[in-house]
């Protein structure tokens, strides 16, 4: 997979003048409609003055400062406890509205988050703490950084699955950064048959039906490579169609609907030779 994401960048258009110009039938300006307030403070943007002071920046030691914020992930002996500051925290509008509860009053901040991956909300922690997560993209590649306890090659899905959970618990954080970058890193992982389909069924489970950042990449693979994947993963692709029939629609739509553009360019161009015959060779030297 080779898509890559980038949030779009929307630019404010300039505000319109403040108050409402009627106009009269004779072209006019009706009385009072043009009138300029009297008053700066009713001006728009007023408080927004060029001679008003930036806000303070907050620095990474403020953020060291915070509260400490006790995470208790997992249940029974998949339990474990996790630290982190709260000023941290609380970018995720998530963790915002779960730590407003918490009072200066000496008692615990705790938060339970016993159906969470672990390895995920490390990943999560991490980016918070430094922007990134393990692995990292090498610059002006479609690669993730070495590592000897990665395999070149991902034969069941993990290293995919990895990153999809990562994605799946930044929908639920509401951190839309980390959902892009571990989107990106999903299609950076050079996987198998299996390994795909591992990460299809993950996909159609945990994800909602109109994200299609996600799901679209999935179903396009299915539709483009299926007749050559499908041999090395027959039963675990009937099963996965059979588990999740929203998951086989989506690729037989993109079969047909590519079916349909090829027999529309036939039309168009009915004088192209068929793609099947052999490209011809040259005969000079």
């Amino acid at each position: 997979m080779s898509e890559s994401f980038n949030e779009d960048i929307i630019v404010d258009s300039p505000a319109a003048p403040s108050g409402d110009v009627e106009m009269t039938e004779s072209g006019g300006v009706a009385e009072g409609a043009a009138d300029a307030p009297a008053n700066k403070d009713e001006l728009p943007f007023a408080e927004e003055s060029a001679d008003s002071p930036p806000p303070p920046r907050v620095t990474f030691l403020q953020y060291l400062s915070s509260p400490i914020v006790t995470l208790i992930v997992g249940t029974g002996d998949q339990e474990t406890v996790l630290t982190a500051h709260q000023s941290l925290l609380v970018q995720s509008p998530w963790f915002a509205e779960a730590c407003a509860d918490f009072t200066d009053d000496g008692s615990p901040r705790q938060i339970e988050l016993p159906n969470d991956d672990i390895d995920a909300m490390g990943c999560f922690l991490e980016f918070l703490y430094t922007g990134d997560y393990f692995p990292k993209k090498v610059p002006g590649q479609r690669a993730l950084e070495k590592d000897p306890s990665i395999p070149e090659v991902d034969l069941t899905g993990e290293q995919l699955l990895k990153h999809a959970r990562v994605y799946t618990i930044a929908e639920k954080f509401g951190l839309t950064n980390l959902k892009n970058l571990a989107s990106s890193k999903i299609h950076c992982v050079n996987s198998t048959a299996k390994g795909e389909i591992a990460y299809a069924r993950y996909v159609y489970e945990f994800t909602s039906k109109d994200d299609t950042t996600i799901r679209a990449p999935v179903a396009n693979f299915w539709a483009m490579r299926s007749h050559t994947l499908r041999a090395e993963a027959e039963d675990e692709f009937r099963n996965l169609c059979l588990e999740f029939p929203q998951f086989g629609y989506d690729v037989l739509t993109r079969v047909l609907d590519e079916k349909l553009k090829r027999e529309r360019n036939e039309k168009m161009h009915p004088g192209t030779g068929s793609a099947r015959k052999r490209p011809r060779h040259s005969s000079q030297a």
